[in-house]
């Protein structure tokens, strides 16, 4: 098959960005040169790029990575002044498909991107950071962490209904709403949230994109689907959700509304030029979440919820602490342990060190609380 063209970004003029808020306004500019079959491949050769060649971004190719990665790439252009090149890479999480809590989740969307970035085929990648595995690969940056997205879920639902509204509505009907998702955090938490208010729902496995999950809703197959409120936003599909699930019912997975900026920790400047687009609240919060996961020895698709806060002081002060809750639960709903922590915090280099014990401080109290026998089989 001909690979499609390569999109490239160019830089503006003007202050760089510091951070991707936005994909409006990102150019795609195509020419005859970008016909060659081995850069839509990853395959490129590991020699060296002239000085001020395009950046090489590798992004998978769904609609959502692409939106990602083509804000990041307008971020990047215009923080060093250099094209960027998106190149799209076929991971095993896009051609697999069995659902992610058979194929286990961790990984299975990124390994292909970083033996890319690590045999040079290209100079970074764009991660969604949830499904960042928490173990940095020997060789690698994890160079920025740019502001976070609405870490929330949000609910699809039929007829422009609630989560309270769906199930009543359905109750009403005497059958169960039958809400589809493909996590089984999600699931977990959507059977406690039932079984503490002495309702009826069914949870429903499912995979595919957005448009496909969707899809499910609008055909009655389904009467909700739950996705990612960042997802939405990022592809501009926000106003579609019926509702923006409360974390007080539903805390996200860890990491989730963040997005990873990962390249080769030998390429010291362009470690330093991405470092200007890292959130330092947003590393944090997400150091946090990512050593509570491993400190609990959690997969990425273990029923584990965690979200971290910078709660900041009186206007004109900086943030000061870091506040942490955390949820194990088995995906019946039956059983949770839910317990939270906050720690100080102090933008500097003690801030991601401090986060990490935070989360390893946490992880320690749900295992003394029984989480390691909710979650199945562990990661060691």
């Amino acid at each position: 098959m001909t690979p499609s063209l390569p999109h490239i970004v160019q830089p503006r003029s003007g202050r760089p960005s510091s951070g991707p808020q936005s994909s409006a306004g990102t150019k795609s500019v195509h020419t005859e040169h970008d016909r060659d079959d081995h850069v839509m491949s990853g395959q490129l050769s590991n020699t060296p790029r002239p000085a001020g060649a395009a950046l090489r971004l590798g992004t998978r190719r769904s609609a959502l990575a692409m939106a990602q990665s083509g804000m990041v790439a307008e971020a990047v252009a215009a923080a060093t002044g250099r094209p960027v090149e998106l190149v799209e890479i076929t991971t095993y999480g896009d051609t697999s498909r069995e659902h992610l809590a058979q194929i286990g989740g961790t990984g299975v969307f990124v390994s292909a991107l970083r033996d890319a970035l690590l045999d040079g085929s290209v100079d970074f990648a764009v991660h969604s950071l949830k499904d960042l595995p928490t173990a940095e690969p020997d060789g690698l940056r994890l160079a920025a962490v740019p502001l976070r997205e609405d870490p929330r879920d949000a609910l699809v639902a039929r007829d422009g209904l609630g989560l309270e509204e769906l199930v009543e509505k359905c109750a009403h009907g005497d059958r169960p709403a039958r809400i589809g998702t493909g996590s089984p955090r999600r699931a977990a938490q959507l059977n406690a949230w039932a079984a503490a208010r002495g309702v009826d729902l069914e949870t429903v496995a499912i995979r595919g994109n957005v448009d496909t999950r969707i899809g499910f809703v609008r055909s009655g197959e389904l009467d909700a689907v739950v996705l990612a409120a960042a997802g939405l936003s990022r592809l501009g599909r926000l106003a579609e959700a019926t509702e923006i699930i409360a974390d007080t019912v539903m805390l996200p997975a860890p990491g989730q509304g963040a997005l990873a900026i990962e390249c080769r920790a030998a390429d010291a400047e362009l470690v330093s030029a991405l470092a200007v687009l890292d959130d330092a609240p947003t590393r944090a919060a997400v150091t946090a979440e990512r050593v509570l996961l491993a400190a609990l020895e959690a997969g990425c698709s273990a029923p584990v919820g965690a979200l971290a806060v910078v709660r900041r002081g009186a206007a004109g002060q900086e943030a000061e602490e870091l506040h942490l809750r955390a949820l194990v639960g088995t995906v019946d709903g039956a059983s949770v342990v839910q317990l939270s922590t906050t720690g100080a915090f102090a933008p500097g280099a003690a801030s991601e060190p401090g986060a990490a014990a935070l989360g390893r401080e946490l992880a320690e109290r749900m295992l003394a609380a029984g989480a390691a026998g909710l979650m199945g089989e562990r990661v060691k």
